[in-house]
């Protein structure tokens, strides 16, 4: 493997990580107003997040990180392409990050719109990356609209499946009902879209579009549906500790999937090799990575190790 591939392979890595560890945390702050009634049930489903959220948005400034540095040409342009709904994707997270550092330190309706802010940064954030990476892959408004129809209610699903394992109670039963409702959207949402992901490989109705020119590119997707499917039928059977390691896997494949088809052409008229840095800077950056990702890593794993009790009222 070149060092050009194992730089990308790192990126798509990075990405996954966050879509997969903050898409909980999206699903939890969006379900707030739907599964926590009274105060004593909000502070019980923010504290299944609490101690993990801001570490888990480090894996998208390490995966911006890793781009600027190993991608420059795809990083501008994937800066400047996409200028106003990043733009409105950091307002986003602005908004839902104060949101939640404030509301254990204020009261009243101070606290009411900070649950505002938490929900609405929720919302707005997930439905935006779908779209933007639906866009970059059809380039349609029909793609756009599907890709945050998904990345929207597949968090919703993976926050409520997370929400019924880390809480006890009558949180715990409207959540697993408040996933196999976002299931209801996410399902069609992924089987309308999933198939036209690898087709999206060349140009329209080319090779892409068949599936023995990239057999694994197709078997990803379909395996990000069957592990859906799967996840939604083991949260109906209450085994929320399985069904949330098969959202999470559907997330993984699908991420996938993207960055499979990515890997032809990350922008239009671009190459993985022509946005690459030069050799002896992906050589300096690998020695770095692999200093530094082991110690991201273990710190990720020993917080989510702490706090892996489920959280009571």
């Amino acid at each position: 493997m070149d060092v050009t591939t194992f730089w990308f392979l790192v990126v798509a890595f990075l990405w996954t990580g966050y879509f997969v560890l903050e898409g909980f945390d999206f699903g939890v702050g969006a379900l707030l107003p739907l599964v926590a009634r009274g105060e004593a049930e909000r502070r019980q489903a923010l504290a299944t997040i609490g101690p993990v959220w801001d570490g888990n948005e480090v894996w998208l400034i390490t995966a911006v990180g890793a781009m600027f540095a190993a991608f420059p040409a795809w990083y501008s342009g994937f800066l400047s392409g996409f200028y106003l709904p990043l733009v409105m994707v950091l307002a986003g997270l602005i908004v839902r990050g104060v949101a939640l550092e404030w509301r254990g330190k204020v009261e009243g309706r101070e606290r009411a719109v900070c649950d505002a802010g938490i929900v609405t940064g929720s919302v707005l954030t997930a439905f935006l990356w779908g779209g933007i990476f639906g866009h970059m892959l059809s380039g349609t408004l029909a793609g756009t609209l599907v890709g945050g129809a998904l990345s929207l209610s597949l968090a919703m699903l993976h926050g409520g499946v997370f929400l019924a394992l880390k809480t006890t109670g009558p949180l715990r039963a409207r959540a697993r009902r408040a996933a196999l409702t976002a299931a209801a959207v996410a399902v069609p949402a992924a089987a309308l879209a999933l198939p036209g992901v690898p087709a999206a490989i060349g140009p329209a109705g080319a090779a892409g579009a068949d599936w023995t020119a990239h057999p694994l590119v197709w078997a990803a997707a379909v395996a990000a549906m069957v592990a859906l499917a799967a996840g939604v039928a083991l949260v109906w059977r209450r085994r929320e500790g399985w069904a949330f390691t098969a959202t999470a896997g559907s997330i993984t494949l699908l991420t996938a999937t993207v960055f499979a088809v990515l890997w032809q052409a990350p922008l239009p008229g671009l190459t993985v090799a022509g946005a690459a840095s030069g050799p002896y800077t992906l050589g300096l950056l690998t020695w770095i990575g692999l200093i530094a990702l082991p110690f991201v890593l273990g710190y990720q794993a020993w917080t989510y190790w702490v706090f892996r009790k489920r959280v009571t009222a």
